[in-house]
């Protein structure tokens, strides 16, 4: 993979990098710049995840190094995406039953770089997640994945519940991280097998739990009181890990 770090600057190419929904850290933002337009960057910027700071105008020269800047800028920080299918082929090279993790909405960059440093660590073999709805790979999640993010390879596809469709017709049983009366230790997951972790407040949509072959729950102590589920990237963690765990035993 490839990462690129770059301030892009001005008013078009920080729109047109906003509206690609590429990975974008940060967006700076003049305070001389119009309250009506600090607040177009600032809901562009609030769709794709991107954290938002209101600079002096000379701070925002200096970090440009130029006078140009239009009163916005963006730190952008991607990677080079891959598709459904080489994140197969990794599996494929390796010998080993297709491992994929699908986030489902994931919106703070802290998670997903977390998830992804799970991911890598418990030998998945890539991640997907959306275009729209979820965060990309920022530097923010560049910094939380401490750097697996440039090893796993990244799918970002249109549409989350036609990529559990495409998981399906591979032959690989696709399980969906939410509530059920299972606990994730009784489940046999030692197979071609990918699992989708839903958004921090809302969890896996209806429709894309409804195409997962399965659900997985975590079993909680004091489950009855006011913190009634794990932040997600704890949770995916900890299913990652009994997925490991299950395929290293089956060995």
């Amino acid at each position: 993979m490839e990462q690129n770090n770059e301030i892009i600057y001005g008013k078009n190419p920080v729109t047109e990098l906003l509206k690609s929904k590429a990975g974008v850290d940060t967006v700076f933002i003049s305070e001389s710049l119009n309250p009506s337009v600090q607040n177009y960057y600032i809901a562009l910027a609030k769709d794709c995840g991107a954290v938002v700071k209101k600079v002096h105008p000379m701070k925002l020269k200096s970090l440009c190094q130029s006078e140009n800047h239009q009163g916005v800028a963006a730190f952008a920080s991607t990677v080079e995406y891959v598709t459904l299918g080489q994140i197969l082929e990794v599996a494929q090279r390796r010998g080993e039953s297709p491992f994929v993790v699908v986030c489902d909405g994931i919106e703070d960059p802290h998670n997903l770089g977390a998830i992804m440093r799970s991911a890598y660590l418990m030998g998945a073999h890539g991640i997907i997640i959306p275009k729209r709805g979820g965060v990309s790979v920022t530097g923010i999640v560049h910094k939380t994945s401490a750097g697996a993010s440039m090893h796993l390879p990244v799918c970002k596809v249109a549409n989350i519940a036609q990529a559990v469709r495409t998981l399906k017709e591979q032959n690989i049983f696709v399980y969906a991280a939410d509530f059920s009366p299972q606990p994730i230790y009784r489940q046999n997951l030692t197979g071609p097998i990918a699992i989708v972790v839903g958004s921090e407040g809302k969890g896996v949509q209806p429709l894309v739990k409804s195409l997962c072959d399965d659900i997985v729950t975590i079993p909680m102590c004091n489950e009855h009181s006011a913190v009634d589920s794990y932040n997600a990237s704890v949770a995916a963690g900890i299913i990652m890990y009994e997925i490991s765990r299950q395929r290293a035993l089956s060995k």
